[in-house]
C-alpha cells in the first residue's frame, strides 16, 4: 500500500526538521532575539531613569519588526535553501516518489516554525533583560507591571503579518542556487523599508508590513495584517505550484 499524502508530507517535514540540526539556522534563531534583548538591556541602563514595562516591551517589538525580523527571514530562508543548493541535492529529491511541493512546503513550515520560536524567545529574553537591568541599576528599574498578554498578542500579529515576507524571500532563495539574489532582495527590501518608514507603499511592502502592527491607526494595522497573512498564503501557494513544475533551478 502506498503511503498517504499526509504521511509523505510528515516524512518530508521530519527530514527538513532534522536538517536544521546540521545547519546554522538554529544558532541564528537564538542570536537574533538575543541581540534585540541585549539592546533593550543597554538602552534601559542608558536611560538612567525609570520607564514603564509597556514602553520597554513595545520598543523591543518595534526593533524586532522594523529591522531584525526582515533580516532574520532573509538569512533563514537562504540557509534553508542552501541545504539543497550547496550539495546540489535537488535532482535526488525530485526523483523520490512523493509530490515535489512537499519539500518546498516543509521548508516553508520550518521557517515559520522557527519564527514562532524566535518570537517566544524574544519575549522571554526581553523580559529577563528588563529585570536584570533593573537589578543592575535600581534607578532604571521598569515601572508598573508587564502586560504579557498584550505583548504576546502583538508579537503574534507581527508573525502573522510576516507571511508575505517569508513567501517572497523563500521563493527567491529556492528559485536561485546562489546566495546572492536572496540576500540582495532581503537587504534592498529592508533598506527601503527603513528609509521609507512612513511611505504609503509600506502598507503592501513585505519588509515593512510587520512594523505596521505598531501603527497608531488601528485600521492601518488591521489592513496590513490581512495583506501580510492572506497575501503570504497566496504567494506561498503560487511558489509551490511554480517550483514544483520546474525541472532545474538556476
Amino acid at each position: 500500500m502506498a503511503p498517504s499524502p499526509k504521511s509523505r508530507f510528515s516524512t518530508a517535514l521530519a527530514v527538513e526538521t532534522y536538517k536544521l540540526r546540521r545547519s546554522m539556522a538554529l544558532l541564528l534563531a537564538m542570536i537574533c532575539p538575543a541581540l534585540v534583548a541585549g539592546f533593550a538591556f543597554f538602552h534601559q541602563l542608558r536611560l538612567g531613569k525609570s520607564a514603564s514595562w509597556d514602553m520597554m516591551l513595545t520598543s523591543s517589538a518595534a526593533i524586532w519588526s522594523f529591522f531584525m525580523l526582515p533580516m532574520s527571514v532573509t538569512a533563514l530562508t537562504a540557509l534553508m535553501a542552501h541545504t539543497e543548493h550547496g550539495p546540489r541535492a535537488w535532482d535526488h529529491l525530485r526523483s523520490l516518489p512523493r509530490p515535489r511541493w512537499h519539500v518546498h512546503l516543509a521548508k516553508a513550515t520550518c521557517v515559520l516554525g522557527l519564527l514562532v520560536s524566535m518570537s517566544v524567545l524574544l519575549a522571554a529574553l526581553t523580559s529577563l533583560a528588563v529585570l536584570v537591568a533593573g537589578w543592575w541599576e535600581p534607578t532604571a528599574a521598569a515601572t508598573g507591571s508587564p502586560d504579557y498578554a498584550k505583548y504576546l498578542a502583538l508579537l503574534g500579529k507581527i508573525f502573522a503579518s510576516s507571511w508575505l515576507l517569508v513567501a517572497v524571500q523563500l521563493w527567491v532563495a529556492l528559485r536561485f542556487s546562489s546566495f546572492v539574489p536572496a540576500l540582495a532582495v532581503g537587504i534592498c527590501g529592508t533598506f527601503f523599508a527603513v528609509v521609507a518608514t512612513s511611505a504609503r507603499i509600506g502598507l503592501v511592502m513585505p519588509w515593512q508590513i510587520p512594523v505596521n502592527q505598531l501603527a497608531a491607526d488601528p485600521a492601518r494595522a488591521q489592513l496590513a495584517l490581512g495583506i501580510g497573512f492572506v497575501g503570504g498564503g497566496v504567494v506561498l501557494a503560487m511558489m509551490l505550484f511554480a517550483l514544483s513544475r520546474r525541472e532545474i533551478l538556476d
